[in-house]
């Protein structure tokens, strides 16, 4: 199993490869730059010159891209046009904010769904099945951000239960303080998506349950007279949950990508939020660094899942 770990991620280094060159053309591809005077219509044009000069943004593109792979190997991923701090120190605020925020929002999608998953699975067509299938429709029909939108309206503005921005309130003090002011800040959002996410999880569940009280080994143990609770559990169960944790792996990874849409709407300083900042600003520093962290989390997620998936059935190998 190591050995085909190892050729994995020997196969990834081409794919990193091929991902930084997309990163890197496209964001030389959007139209204009810190410098144009399209954030400030009053830059002296000189002034420009002179800026872009100095960030050699007028070298050859083969040559930017070499200079910009060689600092990534250093740790250097440069310096934010916008915020004039290293790149690195101004994801790593961000990344913390939103590891947190992800987290308790798997955390709270996988406690909703699962239930909810085998709830409507063990009792196909029968009126628990049937409530769950219009939750999910009605979650799945309303757009993700008419949700925030409304949770923030109602919950933030009309009934002030939560905070409507920030991650921690700037009263907050010590250990316990700034922890209840953390959870306070992210509950809310964290509830939200948590609500919409739960519907792939549970149509998954609910479809391999189904699936499965069908199948030759059920009706085996069944005659064998195994009890009802042992079928439900051992069988089908434990097979009906391989496709969640085939997903399981962008899921881990996912904890440090953020969600760019609640993070807009609740202000949330999170790397979704600086992923929109970076485009509206047209900080390439920080836009190509994001971008390029996103896609390598992507590819590890990848692996991760076919390691679980071949952890959790010894059926299937990673080929």
């Amino acid at each position: 199993m190591w050995k085909t770990v190892l050729r994995r991620l020997l196969i990834m280094i081409p794919q990193l490869i091929v991902l930084s060159i997309i990163v890197f053309a496209l964001a030389k591809m959007m139209p204009g730059d810190p410098f144009t005077g399209l954030i400030n219509p009053n830059s002296d044009p000189k002034e420009i010159a002179r800026l872009r000069q100095a960030a050699g943004l007028n070298d050859p593109m083969w040559v930017q891209y070499f200079r910009w792979v060689g600092n990534l190997f250093h740790g250097d991923l440069g310096t934010s046009y916008i915020q004039k701090v290293p790149v690195t120190s101004l994801i790593a605020d961000r990344a913390v904010n939103t590891f947190w925020l992800s987290l308790l929002t798997v955390i709270l999608t996988y406690a909703l769904a699962i239930p909810m998953g085998i709830t409507a699975g063990r009792y196909q067509d029968k009126w628990q099945d049937q409530l769950i299938q219009i939750f999910n429709y009605v979650t799945y029909a309303i757009p993700g951000f008419v949700i925030y939108i409304l949770g923030l309206w109602l919950f933030g503005y009309i009934l002030g239960w939560f905070p409507i921005s920030g991650s921690v309130s700037g009263n907050a003090s010590g250990f316990f303080g700034v922890l209840f002011s953390r959870l306070d800040h992210m509950i809310l959002p964290a509830i939200l998506v948590a609500i919409i996410s739960t519907t792939g999880t549970v149509q998954y569940l609910r479809t391999g349950i189904v699936d499965n009280k069908v199948e030759d080994y059920v009706r085996t143990a069944r005659s064998k007279g195994v009890p009802e609770k042992v079928v439900f559990n051992k069988h089908i169960l434990r097979n009906s949950l391989l496709p969640i944790a085939a997903f399981f792996g962008n899921t881990i990874t996912g904890l440090l990508s953020g969600s760019v849409i609640v993070e807009t709407v609740f202000s949330y300083p999170g790397m979704g939020k600086l992923f929109m900042d970076s485009i509206s600003q047209r900080d390439y520093t920080t836009l190509t660094a994001l971008i390029l962290i996103f896609g390598i989390l992507t590819l590890i997620g990848n692996l991760l899942s076919d390691i679980i998936m071949s952890i959790v059935d010894p059926r299937i190998r990673i080929q």
